[in-house]
């Protein structure tokens, strides 16, 4: 890259320790981040599967809905105006899964939304964050203000080894349920914390005041069992969980349903739900669930060992034909120790079993469409 070009990234707070960590900087979403450390990707990931990982995600968007009213409830129902989830129903400090809907039905972003008894408390994608926080002001601003909290770092710590590793220097940790999220100290540092992530493991992510970040990073590192973990683990562990990469598996194109998100909204948002509709898309959005949608996002596993990626067209058959469909993630899957992807396919073939074939450097191989997560989730629940 040339080094006026890496001038004009962004830093996250951590920037300086990912340095000298000896962490491999790639540009993501407009910043540098680390991509790997000197451990590499293949043992960043299954440490993170055994043990517990580190991860500077502070480049991802962090704001604050305030109601006007000073009622977190009139901040809920001007929020769901804006996504199909339903934000009333979320109890002071819980967290849900929302996407930002277009009027085509197609997802704007993904989103985590907390109620922290006052106010709403989201976190949203990296390369979506400008463009969410001004989706917010242009159509709540009448019952909110909407305040970026752009002086916060945000880190994740993830794996079966997490809660230990965090109950050191908050004791509150450990009597967390996945998806509490609520303001927390963690060594002596005012944090929101979460049991959530982005892994399908166990784990938490902490948002702390930047100037504190360096600080609250390298203790958590002190712990032997905490190993700080790159971009590329990150994407392979989030494939693993089979969970979403925006811009990826879901786009301004897809719609909730097509992308096998129904679980994320709730049936009060539905037809016939007390506050059925009401918000960008739901004409759309409320047809995919009372008819169905015409394709569907899928797991597939790979039949041989060679990885199956992002953009490769897929058949029905082996030879000829059209393709009926196309993978948007995939790649290698370190705990399954095989190729893993997921795509989209006609509804009618995305039974699981259903056989398909892959174009990967013009031969087809052949996929079939399996169940995700690929690989058991280990939610605290």
């Amino acid at each position: 890259m040339l080094a006026h070009d890496k001038d004009s990234l962004k830093r996250t707070p951590l920037h300086g320790l990912h340095v000298s960590l000896g962490g491999k900087m790639v540009p993501f979403a407009g910043y540098d981040m680390p991509v790997q450390y000197p451990a590499g990707v293949l043992k960043e990931h299954l440490h993170t599967r055994v043990s517990a990982g580190l991860f500077d995600v502070s480049h991802m968007g962090q704001i604050a809905l305030r109601p006007k009213s000073g009622r977190v409830e009139d901040a809920a129902r001007a929020l769901e105006r804006l996504v199909p989830q339903d934000i009333v129903a979320i109890a002071p400090g819980r967290q849900r899964y929302a996407q930002f809907t277009n009027d085509n039905g197609g997802i704007l972003d993904d989103l985590m939304v907390a109620n922290f008894g006052d106010h709403l408390f989201l976190v949203v994608n990296a390369a979506c964050k400008d463009a969410d926080e001004a989706h917010l002001r242009a159509h709540l601003s009448d019952v909110c203000v909407v305040d970026s909290l752009a002086d916060r770092a945000l880190i994740a710590l993830q794996g079966p080894k997490a809660e230990a590793a965090l109950a050191k220097l908050c004791a509150e940790a450990p009597a967390m349920k996945f998806m509490d999220s609520g303001p927390r100290k963690v060594a002596g540092i005012d944090c929101f914390v979460s049991r959530s992530g982005y892994t399908g493991e166990d784990g938490f992510e902490i948002s702390v005041p930047a100037a504190e970040a360096e600080r609250l990073a390298k203790t958590l590192l002190e712990n032997p069992d905490v190993l700080p973990i790159g971009l590329g683990a990150r994407d392979s562990l989030r494939l693993e969980a089979g969970l979403c990469l925006y811009g990826h598996d879901i786009d301004t194109a897809t719609t909730p349903v097509e992308a096998a998100l129904e679980w994320s909204v709730q049936k009060s948002r539905r037809s016939g739900g007390a506050r059925a509709g009401g918000f960008p898309g739901a004409e759309k959005i409320l047809a995919d669930f009372d008819q169905g949608a015409a394709r569907r996002r899928v797991g597939l596993l790979a039949q041989g060992r060679a990885p199956v990626r992002e953009g490769a067209p897929l058949f029905a058959n082996d030879a000829g034909g059209e393709p009926i469909g196309q993978v948007t993630s995939g790649g290698f899957g370190p705990s399954l120790n095989a190729p893993v992807a997921m795509g989209y396919v006609p509804t009618s073939q995305s039974a699981l079993g259903t056989n398909l074939f892959a174009e990967v450097r013009g031969q087809r191989l052949a996929v079939q469409v399996a169940a995700m997560p690929f690989v058991k989730n280990t939610y605290k629940r």
